[in-house]
């Protein structure tokens, strides 16, 4: 049973079936990856507009998994909409990341990726 991820919403869309559930997690262990290293990247050159465009991108796939950072995704828009210095956001950037690593790596072993 997972615990950095839940696939509910996934066998809920999916009719339970696991070919087309496997190729949605592979589709998300492709696509994350780079998008929350874009992420962080934007963040680090101060680039509130990209570091949105790919938090706003990753925001279904992580609802979709049941991987809950709706908080720290959206204060990352809001950052995104303000002047703040990259420090305002840090720490839900770490959130982000951390809880994304786990669950790729969590979906990696369950689904021998």
């Amino acid at each position: 049973m997972p615990t950095h991820y839940d696939l509910y919403q996934l066998e809920d869309m999916s009719g339970g079936d696991k070919e087309f559930m496997q190729t949605v997690v592979e589709a998300f262990l492709t696509e994350i990856p780079p998008d929350l290293q874009s992420m962080q990247m934007a963040i680090d050159n101060d680039n509130h507009k990209m570091a949105y465009q790919f938090a706003h991108k990753m925001k279904p796939n992580l609802e979709m998994f049941g991987i809950d950072l709706i908080r720290e995704i959206s204060a990352m828009e809001r950052w995104a909409d303000s002047n703040k210095p990259t420090s305002a956001i840090r720490p839900q950037l770490d959130t982000i990341i951390t809880l994304i690593n786990n669950a790729i790596e969590e979906m990696r072993k369950d689904w021998k990726m």
